[in-house]
């Protein structure tokens, strides 16, 4: 069956870096789009950034851009998002998810907290 499982998260400063992992199996990770998402307290989940397959295009929310990127490495099934320069606003469950505009499998999520 389908698993993703994420890891990486935890307590960062303000202006401190994370890099999160997803661990994908059961189907061919080479041939999805991956997408990350966050959802902070009391909101929303947000689309934070989405590669393709290949890892040839990327996409990210404004909010993000010059801060977040996501990357894959398709030998190991992974999927990584390296957050550079974090701000207290990106707290937050961070999820990925199998896709691109549309979405079917979705991890357990990691806790990423900006704090001084």
């Amino acid at each position: 069956q389908v698993q993703l499982v994420e890891s990486g998260g935890g307590l960062v400063q303000p202006g401190g870096s994370l890099r999160l992992s997803c661990a994908a199996s059961g189907f061919a990770f080479r041939s999805r789009a991956m997408s990350w998402y966050r959802q902070a307290p009391g909101k929303e989940r947000d689309l934070v950034a989405t590669i393709t397959s290949s890892g040839g295009t990327t996409n990210y929310a404004d909010s993000v851009k010059g801060r977040f990127t996501i990357s894959r490495d398709n030998a190991k099934n992974t999927l990584y998002l390296q957050m550079n320069n974090l701000k207290p606003e990106d707290t937050a469950v961070y999820y990925c998810t199998r896709g691109w505009a549309s979405y079917d499998y979705w991890g357990q999520g990691t806790q990423v907290t900006v704090s001084s």
